[in-house]
C-alpha cells in the first residue's frame, strides 16, 4: 500500500514541477520581450495555455512569480560571472572581469535589473508576507551564489596583498546593489548636470561610460590605501 501511494505521488509532483517550469519560462520570456511593467498574470498564463487560476495554484502571487524569475536570471548571471572570472589569472583582473560580467548581462538583460530592483524596493517583511519561504530561500540563494563569486575575488585579492578590504561580504553586497542603480543609468542613456548654477541640462552617456565607471568605482573600494 505505501509503494502504490508513493508511485501516485510522484508523477504528480513531477507534474507540478514541470508546470512551475513552464511558467517561469513563459514569464522569462515575456520579461525579455515586453519587460517588467508590461507583464501580466493573463499573458503569462495564456503563453502557458492555462488560466490564471492555475498560476496561483504554483505561486503564491505575482510577487513570489517574479522572484523566482529572478532566480533564473541569477542562476545565468553567476554561471557568467565564474567563466569571466577563471579565464583571468591575478585578482585585479578577475575584479575587472567580474564587474565587466555583471554590466554586459544587465545591459543584455534589462528585465533582470527591473526584477531585482522591484525587489530590493521592499521591506524583508513584506517579502515574507508575499513569498513562501522556500521561494525566498531559493532567491537568497541565487543572489548569495552570484555574490560568493565577488566575495571570493575580493577576499583572495586581500590575502595576497592586492586588494585591502576589511568585509568582502560587505563590499560584494554594495558593488551588487549600487551596480543595478548604474545598469538603470546606462538604460537610461542620460544624466544630470549643471550647464550654469543651478540650471539643469541634460546630457548623454553611453553603455561603454558606465561600464567603465563602476569597474574603476570597484577598483577603488577593493584597493590598498
Amino acid at each position: 500500500m505505501t509503494t502504490s501511494r508513493t508511485s501516485t505521488r510522484q508523477p504528480a509532483a513531477a507534474r507540478r514541477r514541470a508546470r512551475e517550469r513552464e511558467i517561469l519560462a513563459a514569464t522569462r520570456e515575456l520579461f525579455d520581450e515586453s519587460g517588467v511593467r508590461d507583464a501580466q498574470i493573463e499573458d503569462i498564463a495564456r503563453a502557458v495555455g492555462v488560466n490564471r487560476a492555475i498560476i496561483y495554484r504554483h505561486f503564491s502571487g505575482k510577487e513570489e512569480l517574479f522572484a523566482l524569475t529572478l532566480v533564473s536570471y541569477l542562476e545565468d548571471l553567476e554561471a557568467r560571472l565564474r567563466e569571466a572570472v577563471e579565464a583571468r589569472s591575478t585578482a585585479e583582473t578577475r575584479l575587472v572581469a567580474a564587474v565587466e560580467a555583471f554590466v554586459d548581462f544587465g545591459v543584455e538583460f534589462p528585465a533582470f535589473v527591473d526584477c531585482a530592483q522591484t525587489l530590493m524596493r521592499r521591506r524583508g517583511p513584506e517579502l515574507l508576507e508575499e513569498i513562501s519561504e522556500s521561494a525566498l530561500f531559493r532567491l537568497g540563494r541565487g543572489i548569495s551564489s552570484c555574490l560568493s563569486v565577488l566575495r571570493e575575488v575580493l577576499a583572495e585579492g586581500t590575502a595576497s596583498g592586492a586588494f585591502a578590504v576589511e568585509d568582502p561580504t560587505l563590499l560584494a553586497n554594495h558593488m551588487y546593489a549600487s551596480g543595478l542603480g548604474a545598469l538603470q543609468l546606462a538604460r537610461v542613456g542620460m544624466l544630470v548636470r549643471e550647464s550654469a548654477p543651478g540650471v539643469p541640462a541634460i546630457a548623454p552617456v553611453s553603455t561603454d561610460d558606465v561600464k567603465a565607471y563602476v569597474v574603476a568605482t570597484a577598483q577603488a573600494l577593493a584597493a590598498r590605501p
